[in-house]
């Protein structure tokens, strides 16, 4: 199962498993990373990927990144993703 670590928070790392969605698995108990609409629309779970690879963001991703993240190339959508090795994620969005 792939992990997700939060570097600079005090948060440990979560398992998921692969190809699954983060925003079933990450909660505000195991993660600083929020959760709004789910859909990919309200950018409240924009992420920087500080390591790891993750699948390319589909079209409808890419248009909310440009409004919400245009100088950040690493930036993602985490209700977005679906992960099959480790990452690193430090959260940009907003509250819930």
């Amino acid at each position: 199962m792939p992990e997700v670590r939060f570097p600079g928070t005090a948060f440990c790392p979560v398992e998921v498993p692969a190809d699954d969605e983060l925003s079933f698995h990450l909660d505000a108990e195991n993660s600083p990373i929020l959760f709004g609409c789910r859909t990919g629309i309200c950018a409240t779970c924009l992420s920087d990927v500080v390591d790891g690879e993750v699948p390319p963001a589909d079209q409808d991703e890419l248009e909310i990144l440009e409004l919400h993240a245009p100088d950040q190339p690493r930036a993602r959508l985490a209700c977005q993703l679906k992960l099959r090795g480790p990452v690193a994620l430090r959260h940009l969005g907003g509250s819930a």
